[in-house]
């Protein structure tokens, strides 16, 4: 009688225990295959968004390849020709610099006959016949994407191949002027990017799962919230900074599109603009025969100059030239700025207070893009003090960059412009075009350098520029 009671109390136990251990192992395959599952998906969203991302890269290497290789190279040599070395290095520098920050492991370009003109890897120039079906299809004008994964077929099962790469081809297009309306094909463009660590984090991240299924099974829900919560982080945070890279490369684009139009009008603008001013310095001395107080002429003249000014501003900025680097001393230059401004300075009530460190090293600039930026900068400190002032002006050198910190008292800028300020055209002043700041930066940043605006924190602004020591 015990023993049958005994048995009926163990029964239930067992169905339990059986229950529980068959409900884990179920909940185990279960996690194990969402696991798989969950890698797949999140596999499937990385290759659509790295083409997503290739084609956005294509297209912005299209469009600079355009405009700063096919159509100079063309003006210039008549036609296009990768082998000779003056047009592969153009053709280097325009690709490099324009992909420089992305993740990009290779780029071919082919000519129209399925030769490489052009390759980061110099070994493989010339080789014919190596596009296939990628290179027939770009000719076409399709963009195509094929994951390429090498590694032994355990590997590949699991999701961790010794190495993956997703290669894009599409077309290299001639572009109309002022226009979106494509041309024909010229070439094809194929990019290669490096997929490997992206899927090696997918794979550790899927064993993490699994070892913490494994080791404790009833914080599994926990562990899974955990993880879709995170997913959907790196998903959204990648979102956010694919569609900041669209807003750059369209804030690029328009800009580009507005300097060129700025140029052609800036030009159209100044060859009158010399005649108004050649002709009224040509009346203002016919007057002064028959009316010397008349200042109409030296108005005119006064004006043209300040026209002319405004106009080369607009040029600067629509065709900002590239520097000619060469050795300089930076309180050399500053010191020529000064020497400029000191009339100005005497009458006006401004004081210079000079502060080098000792033993500057040499930056390689070029002295008359620096001498332009320093000398917007302290025609701005000047402006922010109308009644004089104090200008504090000094330099010190570490961790090989040089760094020139230029302050004033004013009255400072008001926070909600200082993200403005570096924006084209925008101005507080009654008289002012709003590139002056502009740039300065363009200048700084050709020097491989960086340019920072604060209050500081009693009165006025402080400005401090830091350029890398050749």
């Amino acid at each position: 009688m015990k023993q049958h009671v005994t048995e009926e109390k163990v029964k239930p136990f067992r169905l339990v225990k059986y229950f529980s251990f068959t409900s884990l192992i179920l909940i185990f395959v279960g996690t194990l295959i969402f696991s798989l599952l969950n890698t797949h998906w999140a596999k499937a969203m990385q290759e659509k968004k790295s083409e997503e991302y290739a084609r956005v890269l294509i297209e912005n290497l299209n469009h600079q390849v355009f405009l700063q290789f096919i159509i100079p190279v063309a003006l210039k040599f008549g036609k296009i020709q990768l082998s000779n070395e003056k047009q592969f290095e153009r053709m280097d520098k325009v690709v490099r610099s324009t992909l420089h920050s992305f993740k990009i492991d290779m780029v071919n370009i082919y000519d129209m006959d399925n030769t490489i003109s052009y390759s980061f890897d110099h070994s493989i120039i010339g080789k014919e016949n190596v596009g296939g079906k990628g290179y027939k299809d770009a000719l076409k004008g399709k963009y195509t994407s094929t994951l390429i994964q090498n590694g032994n077929w355990f590997e590949i099962l699991l999701g961790f191949p010794q190495d993956s790469r997703l290669v894009t081809f599409a077309p290299l297009r001639a572009e109309q002027p002022l226009s979106r309306i494509s041309g024909p094909v010229l070439g094809v463009v194929e990019i290669v990017q490096d997929l490997t660590r992206d899927y090696k984090e997918i794979f550790d991240f899927q064993i993490r799962v699994v070892i913490t299924a494994s080791v404790v099974m009833g914080g599994l829900f926990l562990a899974l919230l955990f993880v879709v919560k995170r997913g959907e982080g790196i998903i959204e945070k990648r979102a956010r900074e694919r569609l900041k890279l669209i807003e750059r490369l369209n804030r690029a684009e328009h800009l580009s599109t507005l300097g060129e139009m700025v140029a052609g009008i800036s030009h159209e603008i100044r060859n009158p603009l010399g005649i108004i001013k050649s002709s009224s310095e040509l009346l203002k001395k016919k007057m002064v025969k028959f009316d010397p107080s008349n200042a109409i002429p030296d108005i005119i003249i006064e004006e043209s100059i300040r026209l002319n000014n405004i106009i080369t501003d607009f040029l600067n900025f629509a065709k900002p030239k590239s520097p000619n680097l060469s050795a300089c001393n930076i309180e050399d230059i500053l010191e020529k700025n000064i020497t400029f401004l000191t009339s100005q300075i005497k009458q006006e009530g401004y004081t210079v207070e000079t502060h080098y460190d000792e033993n500057l090293p040499e930056v390689a600039a070029d002295a008359d893009m620096l001498y332009q930026a320093f000398l917007n900068i302290l025609i701005n400190a000047m402006q922010a003090m109308p009644g004089g002032g104090i200008i504090q002006v000094s330099i010190h050198s570490a961790d090989h960059t040089v760094t020139i910190v230029i302050e004033d008292e004013g009255e400072g800028i008001p926070e909600d412009l200082l993200e403005k300020i570096w924006d084209p055209f925008f101005t507080t002043k009654a008289k002012g075009t709003g590139l002056g700041l502009v740039i300065v930066k363009n200048i700084i940043e050709s020097h491989e350098g960086k340019v920072n605006i604060i209050n500081k924190p009693d009165a006025g602004s402080r400005v401090t520029i830091a350029l890398p020591v050749s």
